[in-house]
């Protein structure tokens, strides 16, 4: 464990420890974290998305979209309690996963929602939260359509992207902005923790 997980997560380093453990056995048997990944867990997956909540203001709610195993949304979770969390995931087996993962750590401030976040029935479960995040699940274009809509007037959408996103906005302009979406920003977190920081696009729902 990486002395940075300790700063970042102060007295919930130990669900940490236990969401660490979780992917690298349960996770890896399921399919869901691929045996190479395992070793860099905590720099490239866990750290990589907690320090996120930099991004965020306190006591905010936050939807994430095609959560997966659980990246961003869980370590979030863990390094800000105050936030509270929907994870929303299409996939049956990754939603009980979810839902297994946040009742043996006892995140009480996280919901799961099976379904995909573009569907009407979800949009009407979530409502309208101040942040939507992401972290690899579609183009730019394609996941402003698929997040703003979830966001209130004036929350925006806080996405982990790499470092093809500046080329990602100029080409998918158009759909931002059809989207609902303005005031385009591209910054990193984490600085201070990892050696490699975590670059976020931050796109604002304007209508």
């Amino acid at each position: 464990m990486p002395p940075a997980a300790a700063e970042l997560f102060g007295d919930n380093l130990d669900k940490a420890i236990a969401y660490h453990e979780s992917l690298a056995t349960d996770g890896s048997i399921r399919g869901f974290i691929g045996p190479r990944e395992i070793p860099r867990l905590w720099d490239r997956h866990i750290l990589n998305c907690g320090v996120i909540g930099e991004a965020m203001a306190e006591g905010i709610t936050v939807a994430d979209i095609g959560s997966g195993a659980g990246l961003p949304g869980i370590p979030l979770a863990i390094a800000r309690p105050d936030l509270q969390i929907v994870l929303i995931e299409p996939l049956l087996k990754r939603s009980v996963y979810l839902d297994e993962v946040v009742e043996q750590l006892g995140l009480d401030n996280v919901t799961v929602i099976r379904g995909r976040a573009e569907e009407k029935v979800v949009r009407k479960q979530v409502g309208h939260v101040d942040v939507v995040t992401s972290r690899a699940v579609a183009p730019l274009g394609r996941l402003a359509g698929w997040s703003l809509p979830l966001v209130k007037v004036g929350g925006r959408m806080i996405a982990m992207k790499g470092a093809s996103v500046d080329e990602e906005i100029e080409r998918d302009a158009k759909a931002i902005r059809n989207a609902g979406g303005g005031d385009i920003k591209v910054y990193t977190v984490g600085e201070t923790l990892l050696s490699e920081p975590t670059t976020l696009i931050s796109i604002k729902r304007e209508k």
